[in-house]
């Protein structure tokens, strides 16, 4: 997969911009997970945040978990990534819709309801960092926007994407675009943000409008900007889906049940079924699998 993210600062040192398209992303979780386009939308915006997220972790061993809890029919939504810019999530309620909002847009609100934004940082200490907000808006941008100012003290500025086919049947562009103000900010450089941030379209808008070119799509979000407080691309990245699950992590879940149910698992099924929450990848377990699990969960 080529690089699809983009790093960068501009040249008085003002801010520093994360910029990514996540189309080809945001489309397989909507497969995977059977979504309808409002659910889609709300687990791809989650998805493309969390993403931009693990790239702003310091260490290739970390991790981070995006956990949003609504009263809306969504129920949750959860995402992890690391700081390589693999990423997984899934919406509980992967069929939650709403009738369209009083402008025709997706009401991604409305499926999420109120509740909080949690992110669990797990960066090798001996406790993880945990933040929690309520939620402002359901919208995601929004709500990750008051994150970063409550839960990190990091003015931000963060908008996030899914648009969709004709026919609403596949996800058609998907990004995301994080703008975070440096300690040494100039006032002026602050004051051109805003007013750019103000008058900017719709940022799937101009992802079609890019036509896929990261640097194009960076141009057109900051082309508008005085010389001086452009951005200079400082590294490209990738993110992307990858679940990480396999019938070994599977088997360390069937032997943490405990012996009891295993053994009751044994007794009355004959075998078992585990599908993976993130990717919905099954995996078999016979009888005579279930029963050296048994064996090796009385040894230990």
């Amino acid at each position: 997969m080529k690089n699809n993210t983009l790093i960068a600062v501009d040249n008085s040192g003002s801010y520093r911009v994360y910029l990514t398209i996540t189309t080809d992303m945001a489309e397989e979780a909507m497969q995977i997970h059977k979504c309808t386009p409002t659910a889609a939308a709300a687990l791809g915006r989650t998805l493309t945040c969390a993403g931009l997220m693990g790239l702003m972790l310091k260490a290739y061993s970390d991790r981070l978990t995006v956990q949003i809890k609504g009263s809306g029919p969504a129920e949750q939504i959860l995402a992890t990534a690391d700081a390589l810019g693999r990423v997984k999530g899934y919406i509980a309620n992967p069929g939650a819709t709403l009738p369209p909002r009083a402008d025709g847009h997706l009401d991604v609100g409305g499926i999420v309801g109120q509740g909080s934004l949690t992110v669990i940082k797990d960066l090798g200490l001996k406790e993880p960092y945990v933040g929690t907000i309520p939620l402002v808006s359901g919208e995601i941008a929004r709500d990750f926007t008051q994150y970063f100012a409550v839960s990190e003290q990091q003015p931000s500025s963060v908008a996030l994407g899914v648009r969709f086919t004709q026919d609403l049947a596949h996800v058609s562009c998907a990004g995301g675009l994080i703008i975070q103000v440096l300690p040494d900010a100039r006032e002026e450089a602050i004051s051109a943000l805003e007013e750019m941030l103000f008058t900017m379209d719709d940022l799937t808008l101009l992802i079609g409008d890019a036509e896929g070119d990261l640097y194009r799509l960076l141009h057109l979000i900051f082309g508008q900007l005085p010389e001086e407080f452009q951005p200079k691309v400082l590294e490209e990245r990738t993110i992307g889906w990858l679940c990480d699950c396999s019938k070994e992590r599977m088997e360390k879940a069937l032997i943490s049940i405990g012996k009891k149910d295993l053994s009751q698992l044994i007794a009355e099924d004959k075998g078992a079924e585990l599908t993976c929450q993130f990717c919905r990848r099954t995996y078999r377990f016979t009888e005579d699998e279930l029963i050296a699990l048994l064996q090796e969960a009385s040894h230990e």
